[in-house]
């Protein structure tokens, strides 16, 4: 299924800093993760994805990797240049940032619903199903890893919330361009449900933290 092969090679989704700061995590390593997977997109989404993928789909992994650039890199760099020069608009502009990107996710959902409303129906549990697997398997790969590594508590939580987390909407926006709407169904499931199981991993590590803070009763 060519949508949840392009959900999982596409870089962590920016919401993954706020579930790592929720979760009482490394904070600064997940933005480094988040920073770093985008900026490597461009050229490793496309080739994984035609390397899983491109034994029964005709895929262009040079025209991916154009389009990745203008969808990740090109507004990067935008922000930044903006931040530079134009830093006092920015601030101003930084409280309603977080609905607008709401407000997009949620577009880009009900776009990918209106151009696949009856294979929606017809398929929809099921790929519910993987995504929900595929979601939770990050989680507990990316967390198995950081302990195999030895990481502090608090690394290992970015680790496992960075690799659980990633960002559907490119995963969406290149299913419908390069293949077709229904590609596109994991992505815009994957946008709402990795919120909601990002908060649910993140409160269970802050209870977690309340349990061991709490004194032993003998």
């Amino acid at each position: 299924m060519i949508g949840v092969i392009l959900v999982g090679t596409c870089p962590g989704g920016t919401a993954s800093n706020v579930i790592a700061y929720l979760a009482k995590g490394d904070v600064a390593l997940s933005v480094a993760m988040t920073t770093c997977t985008t900026l490597l997109a461009p050229f490793v989404t496309p080739w994984i994805t035609w390397w899983l993928a491109g034994a029964w789909i005709d895929i262009s992994p040079e025209a991916m990797m154009v389009s990745i650039v203008k969808m990740v890199l090109v507004p990067v760099l935008a922000g930044l240049l903006m931040n530079h020069f134009a830093g006092g608009v920015v601030r101003k502009c930084l409280p309603v940032l977080p609905a607008f990107s709401a407000l997009t996710v949620v577009l880009i959902v009900a776009g990918v619903v209106s151009l696949s409303a009856a294979k929606l129906l017809q398929y929809g549990l099921m790929i519910a199903g993987i995504v929900v697997l595929h979601n939770g398997f990050g989680f507990l790969l990316g967390y198995i890893m950081a302990k195999a590594l030895k990481m502090e508590p608090a690394k290992a939580r970015s680790m496992a919330i960075e690799v659980g987390m990633q960002n559907s909407g490119l995963a969406t926006a290149l299913s419908v361009k390069f293949f077709t709407p229904e590609a596109a169904i994991p992505g815009a499931i994957f946008s709402v449900w990795h919120n909601i199981s990002g908060s649910l991993v993140a409160n269970y590590f802050v209870r977690q933290d309340e349990k061991q803070r709490r004194p032993q009763v003998k």
